[in-house]
C-alpha cells in the first residue's frame, strides 16, 4: 500500500473521531443547559410562591374594602334646623299632642271685668265671685303691723291703697269665663299695670312661694315700704 493512501485513511479517521467527540459534547451541553434551566425555573417558582401569598393577602384586604364600599351608605342624621320631612311616627305623635291640647281645658284669655270690689290687698270680688291675684299672698284687712306702742292697721291701709288705685274702674283678668263660681286665681291688670306686681312693689303684699314677684317684694321689704315700714299716717 502506498504511503499517500495510508495518510489519507488516517486523516479521515481523525476527522470522524473529531466529529463524534463534537457531537457528544453538544449532547452533554444540551443536557446541562436543560438541567440548569429547570433548576432556575424551580428556584424562580419557589421565590414566587411567597410573593403570590402576599399578593393573595393584599387582594383579600382590597376585597374587604370593596365589600364595605358596596354596602348601602347610612343616611346622615337630620339637621334640626333643616327642612326634613317628618316621619309618620312624628306626624302621629304630633297629632296626638294636638288632640290632647284640644281636649284639655280652654286657655285663659283676658276678659274685661267691671267695677271690682276690694276685699283686701290681693283679693277682688265681683258680686258673689271672688278672684285672688296671682303671685302674691293677700294681706288680711285686719292685719296689725309695728312694735308695741307704735302699732298701726297695715292690713286696712293696704286694702285702701289698692282701692284708691282702682277707683271702681274695670280691670282685665286672665280667666276662662266671666261666670266662674266661688274663688279663682288669675292675673289682673288696670290698663298695662299688673295689680299683683303693684302690690308687691309697694310692699302691700308678700310674694307667694316660687313667684316671679319675689325679687321686687324683697326690694320693697328692704326699702321699708308698705307693711314693712312705719304708719304712713304719722309721716
Amino acid at each position: 500500500m502506498r504511503p499517500a493512501a495510508i495518510f489519507t485513511g488516517l486523516t479521515g479517521m481523525v476527522v470522524v473521531a473529531g466529529l463524534l467527540m463534537a457531537g457528544e459534547a453538544r449532547l452533554r451541553g444540551g443536557a446541562v443547559g436543560e438541567e440548569t434551566t429547570s433548576a432556575e425555573e424551580t428556584a424562580t417558582a419557589a421565590e414566587a410562591a411567597p410573593a403570590a401569598g402576599k399578593a393573595a393577602a393584599i387582594s383579600d384586604d382590597q376585597a374587604e374594602m370593596i365589600a364595605r364600599s358596596a354596602e348601602p351608605a347610612v343616611p346622615p342624621a337630620p339637621d334640626p334646623g333643616g327642612d326634613v320631612a317628618p316621619k309618620p311616627a312624628n306626624i302621629a305623635q304630633k297629632a296626638e299632642t294636638t288632640a290632647g291640647q284640644a281636649a284639655g281645658p280652654a286657655a285663659k284669655k283676658p276678659m274685661e271685668l267691671a267695677r271690682p270690689m276690694v276685699e283686701n290687698a290681693g283679693m277682688l270680688s265681683f258680686g258673689e265671685r271672688k278672684l285672688q291675684l296671682t303671685g302674691i299672698v293677700p294681706t288680711p284687712a285686719d292685719r296689725i303691723c309695728g312694735p308695741a306702742g307704735r302699732q298701726w292697721p297695715c292690713g286696712m291701709m293696704a286694702k285702701t291703697a289698692l282701692r284708691q288705685l282702682l277707683r271702681n274702674r274695670s280691670v282685665s283678668c286672665d280667666v276662662e269665663t266671666a261666670e266662674w263660681k266661688e274663688t279663682v286665681t288669675a292675673a289682673c291688670r288696670l290698663g298695662t299695670q299688673d295689680l299683683g306686681s303693684w302690690l308687691a312693689e309697694n310692699g302691700w303684699a308678700q310674694a307667694a312661694a316660687g313667684s316671679p314677684l319675689a325679687g321686687i317684694a324683697e326690694t320693697a321689704r328692704h326699702a321699708g315700704k308698705g307693711v314693712y315700714g312705719a304708719d304712713p299716717r304719722r309721716k
